[in-house]
């Protein structure tokens, strides 16, 4: 493999996107994911989006190859010194809300970003993450072990130290709370040379089915309530609180202006609520959610 295989990456990501969006076809067993194919003339990508289903009430999974003359602020916060260089970067990007309030949202990206000057730097970064309605311990044990798994193949490190970062990264400052249980999240990740890198991510990302399918067949049959389904819109108002403030994947969108807005808004859910000054019962499920599973602890 060649120092910075770039073709590799894009073919990895876009079988990915084919087996994925297989798989939750199947799983949801009504809706599919239509091929939707943009081109914007500084490079395009395919994005498949799945709409009122059985099991998911929207998903989507998008891949996009970009090129620019500037890398955005995003992509150089911790890299000031690339600033203004011209780049490519290349992503997976896939977000599921699922119809059933038990069941949790889970979101997942994959990229690689390269500048195109005499040196080129490189690096990936990724990771997934969850995000319950209502918290369940087995779910969080299975979602981690999972992830921690994947990683030690390459290392006991990594577990660990991505864990950590995934909590830190999804948190929302101006609500003081987290979005989710959190999982894995690496950024500025070029350890070992390109090739190992790259084995590492593509381990990660092939896990990623078998951390979420086995949640959703647990808890899609559910007996929910209209109550829970309030609960579920209300804190996916979170989720798009934390998509539009802080997320660098949609800032590197919207930054860059090289992507599509469509795609780069595939991540809001469907149908969200915000209400004014609401507060869980004390001892309430709800409440559990907060003050037990959205605090972060060693889930294995």
């Amino acid at each position: 493999m060649s120092e910075i295989d770039t073709a590799s990456v894009k073919r990895f990501l876009l079988a990915l996107q084919e087996t994925l969006c297989a798989r939750f076809s199947r799983e949801d067993g009504e809706a599919g994911f239509p091929t939707d194919r943009w081109d914007r003339g500084n490079g395009g990508g395919v994005s498949r989006v799945l709409s009122e289903g059985a099991v998911f009430e929207k998903a989507g999974v998008n891949f996009s190859h970009v090129f620019g003359k500037t890398l955005p602020p995003s992509a150089t916060a911790a890299r000031p010194e690339l600033a203004g260089l011209a780049y490519e970067a290349m992503g997976l990007s896939l977000v599921i809300h699922p119809r059933n309030p038990l069941v949790p949202t889970s979101h997942a990206n994959f990229r690689l970003f390269a500048t195109t000057g005499d040196e080129p730097v490189w690096w990936f970064g990724g990771g997934y993450d969850l995000t319950p309605y209502y918290g369940f311990e087995e779910d969080c044990v299975h979602w981690h072990r999972t992830a921690r798994n994947a990683c030690d193949r390459f290392g006991p490190q990594y577990y660990p130290r991505f864990k950590r970062q995934c909590d830190e990264y999804f948190y929302l400052k101006h609500r003081n709370e987290r979005r989710g249980v959190g999982g894995l999240f690496f950024d500025d990740f070029n350890e070992k040379g390109f090739a190992c890198c790259f084995d590492f991510v593509r381990a990660l990302a092939e896990s990623y089915g078998e951390a979420y399918l086995p949640i959703v067949r647990r808890r899609r049959d559910m007996e929910w309530t209209a109550e829970q389904r309030k609960f579920q819109q209300y804190r996916r108002g979170r989720y798009a609180e934390f998509n539009l403030v802080y997320d660098r994947g949609t800032l590197f969108g919207l930054q860059s202006g090289v992507g599509r807005i469509e795609s780069i808004l595939m991540s809001l859910p469907p149908t969200v609520r915000w209400v004014y000054n609401w507060q869980a019962e004390p001892g309430s499920e709800e409440e559990r959610l907060t003050s037990h599973f959205l605090q972060p602890r060693d889930w294995v």
